[in-house]
């Protein structure tokens, strides 16, 4: 039996160079985020009057109609994820019911809600329902939410309210 001698290799094997690391480098360039689906633009609110103005202004009803609308928004921007407009709606008009139980879930699920058109657009993730709940305690989770809303409509630029807009997750 004869062995192969130094930088001969042997038919039934392959030459492998090592790479630090265990893998292959990384292409050179990065290509842009290809669209997965399309979805419509929500409307930027100021977070300040979503949260203090006018909900002072119409005692306490736009807290009703800025739950409502957000939740609509998220469903046009992204129908991959169910409606939940109405849903959020009554729970909040008869929380009541479930001692309060079914508006904090609500409000704690808009945040994942929010994560993920976070994720739609291309931004990294940082709604947290945690937080908003948190934050909803101590008054602030209007506030809270609509900054991070406000991260998603400022990744489109100047898109209107309800234009097409692409998903990229």
């Amino acid at each position: 039996m004869s062995y192969p001698q130094q930088g001969q290799q042997q038919p039934y094997q392959q030459q492998q160079q090592p790479q630090q690391g265990g893998y292959a480098p990384a292409p050179a360039h990065q290509q842009a985020p290809v669209a997965r689906a399309a979805g419509l633009n929500m409307k930027r609110r100021n977070p300040a009057g979503a949260w203090l103005g006018l909900p002072i202004v119409t005692f306490g009803i736009y807290g009703l109609v800025w739950f409502f609308k957000v939740h609509k928004e998220l469903f046009d921007y992204d129908r991959r994820v169910g409606d939940s407009s109405v849903n959020a709606l009554l729970s909040m008009l008869f929380g009541a019911i479930t001692l309060g139980i079914w508006p904090l879930v609500m409000w704690c699920k808009l945040g994942g809600r929010i994560a993920q058109a976070q994720k739609a657009a291309g931004l990294p993730a940082s709604c947290s329902g945690g937080m908003g709940f948190l934050l909803g305690i101590l008054g602030f989770g209007v506030l809270y939410y609509q900054i991070q809303l406000n991260k998603v409509v400022d990744r489109y630029g100047d898109t209107p309210p309800g234009q097409q807009v692409s998903l990229v997750a």
